[in-house]
């Protein structure tokens, strides 16, 4: 039997030739052992050294990782000999941070062979007809820098900075080109709106004045064509070459104004007479100023009064001429807004006669008392010429196109006829000393009505016509806070389609303005239909000519994909509706109004257009139909 300490010897010989793991167990023990026989001292300067190597190591890592990000040099695929340069700081994030299902191939690290990522290009024409594009496309350009490498010599690398002149310039055009895309695809569904309204008008209205597309038949009110010569230059401008060559012809050869047929002065004015005129400037055929003659001397009539206020009504068949059944009262708007198309028919023809029977009204208005701070009342006589129901003001119907045409006929004039621009600007301080209020709880800010001495916190749709006459008159020297009280009341217009359910606006609004109030917006049940109106495209138009902030565009955008949504009938033609509150049945009135193709649809492809010569307002001066006529030279 062999000693114990032979055991253990024997034991320990075993062991050293034993398995991986034991060995492995035996030189911790060993290493252990060695590091125990340190002194202290030796120990905490090996700790310390360690401490100083992995401190300066963190300290030179975020360099390394810069100097990778930077750039990289590599040789020039093309011949092998040049190098260029290559940023990778979006595609290192994008190795880094993009889940796997988003990676879009693989890229190698360390020294590799680069994709050209500057080849990649936008196909701008995928854009058209497609909703919401526009974020998509702008980040899109963000991911590509130009299309050319950055070229460094010999592997010397180009700094960011030396580089950015180029980049930002490759960026504004890829910019560039993405907004051209947007506005080409928002001016094709304006196009394409208009081809679906005239659609149903060709197959169920032809000739008559308004479509009826639910019923699929018409409306007649005067048996003119109206929605036929309201949309003549909305067609040119847009255009349309062959749906105008169908009016022009049936212009040519239908349209007759010897007709026993009483006709309201004011609408065949702006509509007719405004639309023929304003065809004629665009296209220069002589036809449609032969029209225009005819049916101007056929509405003279209307002035034979003893007031030399118009009557309301005309017969253009028989030359006469009567108030309505129920009024000897006509309406301050009808009377005063018929000045721009008739100044003109005397400019075309060398006739004074029609500029001095509607200058002749605006004579009178301008002397009348009963006016507040440059606000007129909304009836005028005419027998004796005066104002009445007085007490009533607004911006509204009755009233609204009277403070519209007094700047508007200053422009047209060469800025001359200062009579008219000092009503204007008195009309103007009245509005903001008597109308204007605040709404709770969101403060927007809005026309309301003055009865008496009682304030109405009602507003008409109509009145958002305002936004775009003020921003025209800054736009001509008058003062800058007319711009500033424009940007205020088109926010409110918009907010009048933004808070109802269909985003539509309502004909009529009441703005609350109690502090309890939880919203700014409240309609009437009688209130809640909608009839395509132009005006707050209208206003649109010119916020976004003279300021060119985007937003305006966007907001009509919206508008314009809601009238699409609840007022698109699928056989041709759009409607009215009763109920802008009701998505689910806005309950359509079964009629297209005329100034849909005269007005809206036009604002609308103005708005969407970035080009400011498109009937240049330098140029041209619209008719409160939309009917674009030219600016005098001042020598006229």
């Amino acid at each position: 039997m062999l000693p114990p300490s032979r055991r253990d010897f024997v034991s320990l010989t075993l062991s050293e030739s034993g398995s991986y793991t034991n060995s492995k167990q035996w030189r911790r023990q060993s290493c252990w052992r060695k590091w125990k026989q340190l002194s202290r001292l030796q120990r905490s300067l090996i700790l310390f050294t360690l401490m100083l190597l992995l401190v300066c190591g963190i300290a030179t890592s975020p360099t390394l990782i810069g100097h990778w990000r930077d750039g990289v040099v590599a040789e020039n695929e093309n011949d092998g000999k040049q190098p260029f340069v290559v940023n990778l700081k979006n595609e290192y994030k994008s190795i880094l941070h993009e889940p796997p299902s988003e990676k879009k191939d693989y890229r190698r690290r360390g020294p590799p062979v680069f994709q050209n990522r500057f080849q990649t290009k936008t196909n701008v024409s995928s854009l058209l007809g497609v909703e919401n594009q526009e974020l998509d496309l702008k980040n899109a350009d963000k991911g590509s820098e130009g299309g050319k490498p950055i070229i460094s010599w010999r592997g010397a690398v180009i700094e960011e900075e030396q580089a950015s002149d180029t980049d930002t310039k490759d960026t504004e055009i890829q910019d560039d080109a993405a907004s051209l895309a947007l506005a080409e695809s928002r001016l094709e569904t304006v196009r394409e709106a208009l081809r679906h309204a005239w659609k149903g008008y060709k197959n169920f209205a032809w000739g008559h004045d308004e479509l009826k597309p639910i019923s699929k038949s018409y409306g007649e009110w005067f048996g003119l064509g109206l929605t036929l010569i309201d949309a003549l230059d909305t067609m040119w401008i847009l255009g349309l070459k062959e749906e105008f060559a169908e009016a022009r012809e049936w212009v040519a050869k239908e349209l007759s104004f010897d007709k026993n047929v009483d006709v309201n002065l004011f609408e065949s004015t702006i509509r007719i007479l405004g639309g023929l005129l304003s065809t004629y400037h665009l296209t220069g055929d002589s036809l449609f100023l032969e029209k225009a003659k005819d049916i101007g001397s056929r509405l003279m009539p209307a002035f034979t009064t003893a007031s030399k206020i118009p009557y309301s009504d005309v017969n253009i068949g028989k030359g006469t001429a009567h108030p309505p059944q129920w009024t000897s009262d006509s309406t301050v708007a009808e009377v005063t807004s018929i000045q721009l198309e008739f100044r003109e028919l005397s400019r075309l023809t060398g006739d004074p006669k029609y500029k001095l029977a509607v200058m002749e009204v605006m004579k009178q208005v301008h002397n009348l008392d009963g006016k507040q701070d440059g606000l007129v009342p909304m009836f005028i006589n005419t027998n004796n010429g005066l104002f009445t129901h007085q007490g009533t003001y607004t911006l509204g119907a009755r009233a609204d196109s009277y403070y519209e045409y007094l700047l508007k006929q200053w422009i047209q004039g060469g800025e001359t006829e200062n009579e008219l621009l000092d009503d204007y600007l008195l009309a103007v301080e009245g509005v903001k000393k008597n109308l204007l209020k605040k709404s709770t709880p969101s403060g927007l800010t809005f026309v309301g009505e003055l009865s008496h001495g009682h304030f109405s916190p009602k507003m008409d749709h109509l009145v958002c016509f305002l936004p775009g006459t003020l921003a025209l008159g800054a736009h001509y020297g008058l003062p800058a806070d007319h711009m500033e009280l424009a940007k205020q009341l088109i926010e409110t217009c918009y907010q009048m389609y933004a808070q109802m359910e269909t985003g539509l606006s309502p004909e009529i609004a009441h703005f609350n303005m109690h502090e309890s109030s939880t919203q700014d917006v409240d309609v009437k049940i009688a209130d809640r239909h909608n009839l395509q109106v132009p005006e707050t495209v209208e206003s649109l138009f010119y916020m976004y000519r003279f300021t060119k902030d985007k937003k305006y565009q966007q907001w009509g955008w919206e508008i314009l994909q809601n009238f699409n949504k609840y007022t698109r009938v699928p056989t041709g033609g759009y409607t009215s509706i009763n109920n802008v509150r009701d998505p689910a049945n806005p309950n359509p009135r079964d009629k297209m109004e005329s100034f849909f193709l005269g007005e809206t649809l036009k604002y609308f492809y103005l708005l969407f257009s970035n080009d400011s010569d498109l009937i240049s307002l330098d140029k041209y001066i619209f008719n409160t139909e939309a009917h674009p006529l030219p600016i005098w030279p001042q020598a006229e």
